[in-house]
């Protein structure tokens, strides 16, 4: 590439994005975050303090930059016509990242969202989106992958959507090869002496002991706290994380239960950090409740590297970066 990549990072959360894109020569030129607690662990890390609500920041206000990134939060659309485009998406926050694409006309645009975006309301707001990335000028590439496919000890299943700017004439376009996993929840591990806070100890604790634990590439379950409901369920360090969720209740709540050496936990936030990807200098919020959701809401960094690569390395995009 011949110059710094400028990159704008809505919906920018903790920065998964911008750990990202920085690693591969990029520098953040704006960035829009409304959750305060996100908005300020962004500001910790990276020193550069996020715009609030979007929906009230002009487009002619961004600065020009080359990539525009966005793990915009999926909302219903209001399908009014046949149309399925730029009209349809308003009232949504997708079309906050669509007005100021229509603006900028950054080069290329990398999206994440939840993967039930692909189903969502039978398809028809994924078509929605992918009407209107076309109206407003891009070709458009969208695929669910699954982060432990990656070499991410964690099941996390996200759509990815790249879009390449017309002009630049890209009409293929490859998300990273499968991978094998060489790594599992024991190998992001604190030391015990770090993880006392996280232990439980209750008496309505079941491990199934017919359940051979082994390395499996998913996560690999164990047992059960109370009834076994989300967020009671226990598994093996030798397995896969389950999804970290920002939400949910239980013992395990947001990162699911493990048995360590014996004892019975949940997941640190810092252990929760390297699932999704993040480095060990990355400054966490303090409250672990907020770390918690922060991590749950990220998108995993590693994925992102890779899907990147493959976009900025095209001749295409190089000939014009």
């Amino acid at each position: 590439m011949n110059k710094e990549i400028k990159f704008i990072d809505l919906f920018a959360g903790i920065g998964g994005f911008h750990i990202a894109l920085s690693s591969l020569g990029g520098k953040a030129v704006f960035a829009s975050e409304w959750d305060k607690d996100a908005a300020l662990v962004y500001e910790n890390n990276f020193s550069l303090k996020p715009e609030g609500d979007i929906t009230k920041i002009s487009e002619k206000s961004i600065p020009d930059h080359d990539v525009l990134c966005a793990g915009f939060p999926c909302q219903a659309f209001s399908i009014s016509g046949k149309q399925l485009g730029f009209e349809d998406s308003r009232g949504t926050l997708f079309f906050d990242v669509a007005r100021i694409a229509k603006e900028k006309q950054p080069k290329v645009m990398f999206l994440e969202n939840v993967k039930n975006l692909a189903r969502h309301d039978g398809g028809k707001t994924l078509a929605v989106i992918k009407k209107t990335l076309d109206e407003i000028g891009y070709d458009v590439f969208d695929e669910v992958l699954d982060a432990s496919k990656y070499g991410v000890p964690q099941s996390r299943k996200r759509i990815y959507i790249v879009c390449f700017r017309k002009d630049l004439n890209v009409k293929e376009f490859s998300f990273p090869e499968e991978e094998n996993l060489k790594k599992h929840v024991m190998d992001i591990l604190l030391p015990e002496s770090e993880t006392a806070k996280y232990e439980i100890h209750r008496n309505d604790v079941t491990i199934n002991q017919n359940v051979k634990e082994k390395f499996s590439n998913s996560p690999l379950r164990i047992g059960t706290v109370n009834k076994g409901g989300q967020g009671e369920r226990i598994y093996s360090p030798l397995g896969t994380a389950i999804t970290l969720s920002a939400y949910g209740g239980g013992a395990g709540a947001k990162t699911g239960l493990y048995r360590v050496n014996g004892k019975i936990r949940r997941l640190a936030p810092r252990e929760c950090a390297r699932l999704d990807g993040f480095p060990e200098t990355f400054k966490i919020a303090e409250r672990d409740t907020i770390a918690y959701k922060q991590f749950g809401n990220s998108v995993v960094v590693d994925v992102l590297v890779k899907i990147m690569k493959n976009a900025l390395e095209k001749e295409e995009v190089v000939a014009c970066l």
